[in-house]
């Protein structure tokens, strides 16, 4: 199959090396040309393991090709899938400017049936404001042309994330209830068929379910982290071991081991903005998400309690202004 990827980030390019090498021709484009020179020159500007062996094999076979043509990489691939950045906008919602330009191109110059992957983090409705864009775009050129805006999130850990595409837990597929979307839903079928070998794992819903998913997943691993963290700073007041409690409660099958570590609180680029993201659209829909808005609180919190810990510590070894005038800052600002 022809593919394109649009973005050479870390979900684009681990998509589209493995893509690759399961047989597939896939084209990835990008607007940053420097990004593009780099990979060309056999450099990958991330790490995961496994990756760069990946792209150099593909790369030297002609299936994993890097470009800025955007208008070439738009005539390749019968599918386009969008793997741009969606930052968090000045009020917390996701930004979709890079996702609403990468449609406007696949507009400009798409000629056949094509199905548009959503692979990005976007919100509900995204898919939407995705296919009015390309019907615009169409119209401007006076071109009647079919096409299926797909949703497809990607669920890939740092660290694991070439394992995690090609022996996935699960594969989400959001795809529309008419013809165009059961065509859609085909070719993303035999798409990731080598990735289903020894057991089905696609899970097939609509558009606005899979775009859903992928906030209600980190939101929920957000959440065990933050009520970790809040049970390990009670443990601590009332002398019990935080670590004898996580083995304790994860031997529960309903419960399990992970994400139940205490820390400094969830960081990255996925779940902060994400909580975010979620908490902005309940409440642009008048269902405020009471338990989300209380994680980021206390995840927000959690950063002073290390602080915290490393005045106590200093204090008990030095005594003086700056460490007093230190502690009171930190306490202030993480009451």
């Amino acid at each position: 199959m022809k593919v394109t990827i649009i973005g050479t980030g870390y979900v684009g390019l681990v998509t589209g090396a493995c893509l690759a090498d399961v047989g597939n021709e896939v084209f990835c484009v990008d607007v940053n040309a420097e990004r593009i020179r780099t990979l060309n020159k056999g450099e990958v500007p991330l790490y995961e393991p496994g990756l760069n062996e990946i792209i150099e094999r593909n790369r030297c076979a002609g299936r994993l090709i890097f470009s800025t043509d955007i208008e070439a990489s738009v005539l390749h691939g019968e599918i386009q899938i969008i793997a741009v950045g969606t930052p968090p906008d000045e009020d917390g919602s996701a930004d979709l400017q890079y996702v609403l330009e990468a449609a406007r191109n696949i507009g400009r110059y798409m000629c056949g049936f094509t199905v548009v992957v959503d692979k990005s983090t976007v919100p509900v409705g995204t898919a939407d404001r995705v296919a009015t864009v390309l019907r615009e775009q169409l119209a401007a050129r006076d071109v009647i042309c079919k096409f299926s805006v797909v949703s497809n999130p990607e669920f890939l850990k740092e660290g694991a994330a070439v394992d995690d595409f090609t022996r996935p837990h699960r594969i989400v597929i959001g795809s529309r209830a008419n013809d165009d979307g059961e065509r859609a839903k085909d070719l993303m079928r035999l798409l990731y068929k080598p990735f289903n070998r020894n057991h089905e794992r696609t899970l097939y819903m609509n558009v606005g379910s899979a775009e859903f998913t992928k906030y209600a997943a980190n939101a929920m691993l957000a959440t065990r982290i933050s009520f970790m963290n809040e049970m390990a700073n009670l443990a601590e007041s009332v002398g019990a071991d935080i670590e004898s409690v996580r083995r304790g409660i994860g031997a529960d099958p309903r419960i399990g081991y992970s994400f139940l570590y205490a820390g400094v609180g969830y960081g990255g680029s996925c779940f902060p903005k994400d909580v975010i993201a979620l908490i902005k659209t309940a409440r642009e829909h008048s269902n405020p998400a009471r338990i989300l808005e209380a994680v980021q609180t206390a995840n927000e919190r959690q950063r002073g309690v290390l602080l915290g810990k490393i005045i106590k510590k200093i204090r008990r070894r030095f005594d003086g202004a700056c460490v007093r005038a230190l502690g009171t800052r930190v306490q202030t600002q993480y009451r």
